[in-house]
This record gives structure tokens, C-alpha cells and sequence, in this order.
């Protein structure tokens, strides 16, 4: 049928599908960090991703390890793709998409790190001390 988006299983971990839809949007907000969120689209190429973009913020939020943000970032990649291979479009569009979704895994696996440890270490913790 035109216009209906094929059915994506996408994975998270199961204390993520038992949170109420409010406290879902209490803890992600989507494609790119909170408060900035909307400098990065929640669609690529015209596909949203928004709930593999949600499913990522919860894992950066659960998250206590360096291991945990690997866990997260690659399960964000593999949750983009699933969402482009349930979506098939012409090939050229699903090539660019994948790529896209490569640039957005790039971002969070470089430059995630200050989102996935905020507020997680006191500053007594850390081992510097600043004048």
C-alpha cells in the first residue's frame, strides 16, 4: 500500500519498551543533543529515525560505562539501517540514506562522549583539580 511504512523491529533494551510514553519523553528527545536537538534532523533523506535516535538517548542515559556508549552508538547504527531496510525505496535513495546514517554514527561515536558522560561523575571523582 502507498504511504504505509513497513513494520521495523527495532532493538532496545526491554526496560526501555516498559517506559510510559511520558517518561520516554522525559529522558529522550530525539536526533542530536538535548537543548541542540534541533540542529539535527530526526529524518534522513525525508525517512525518520527519531525512534532509533530515542532508543540511543535512553542507552546514553542508562549507560555507566565506556563499553555501554559503544553498546549504544552501535546499536543506534544498527537500528538506523533496519529502519532504511524495512523502507525500500530506489536504490540511489536507499544508498544515500545508509550514508547519512553512517555520518550520524561517525558524530555520535566521535562526539558523543560529552552527552553520554554528563552528570555522570562528581568533580571529586574525576581527579583534576582546577585553581
Amino acid at each position: 500500500m502507498a504511504g504505509v511504512k513497513a513494520m521495523t523491529v527495532l532493538f532496545a533494551p526491554p526496560d526501555y519498551w516498559a517506559l510510559t510514553e511520558d517518561q520516554r519523553n522525559e529522558i529522550c528527545n530525539g536526533c542530536g543533543p538535548k537543548g541542540l536537538d534541533y540542529l539535527v534532523p530526526d529524518t534522513i533523506w525525508f525517512l525518520s529515525i527519531k525512534e532509533a535516535c530515542r532508543i540511543h538517548d535512553f542507552m546514553y542515559e542508562m549507560g555507566e560505562t565506556l563499553a555501554d556508549k559503544e553498546a549504544a552508538d552501535r546499536i543506534f547504527r544498527n537500528n538506523m539501517v533496519r529502519i532504511i531496510e524495512a523502507n525500500p525505496t530506489w536504490r540511489w535513495l536507499t544508498l544515500k540514506r545508509l550514508e547519512r546514517a553512517e555520518f550520524y554514527y561517525n558524530m555520535v561515536d566521535k562526539y558523543g562522549g560529552p552527552s553520554f558522560w554528563k552528570g555522570k561523575n562528581k568533580p571529586e571523582e574525576l581527579g583534576l583539580a582546577f585553581a
